[in-house]
């Protein structure tokens, strides 16, 4: 990922790293009551914590704090409703797997962000 960049911008599944912040767009079909299906975007933003999965089975664990609760998803990075990933921002990591974000939260202020130029 450049250096340069102004945020938030759209990334690939396939540049997706440890230690980024993203906003994942997701399609969802919602079914009312009387039957009619809308389809709607519903966009998650969290971290991304771990990568993991083989060649056609590649995924990625999000993890995002809702009402002081840490709620983790895993998306499948092939996923065909994911419609766009966006990169908010990127804090420097030294391994694949920063799980450890999970037990402390000191842990997550000792990252350092990486600079990146804002829009």
């Amino acid at each position: 990922m450049s250096e340069l960049v102004t945020l938030p911008v759209d990334i690939k599944p396939s540049q997706v790293e440890s230690g980024m912040t993203i906003r994942v767009h997701q399609k969802i079909k919602d079914v009312s009551p009387s039957g009619e299906e809308k389809e709607r975007v519903q966009v998650y933003e969290g971290l991304v914590i771990n990568l993991g999965g083989g060649a056609h089975a590649k995924t990625m664990t999000v993890r995002k704090i809702a009402s002081g609760v840490g709620v983790e998803k895993i998306f499948p990075m092939l996923l065909p409703s994911i419609t766009r990933i966006e990169l908010v921002k990127k804090v420097r990591t030294r391994k694949k797997s920063i799980e450890y974000v999970r037990k402390s939260t000191k842990r997550m202020k000792e990252i350092k962000e990486v600079k990146l130029k804002t829009a």
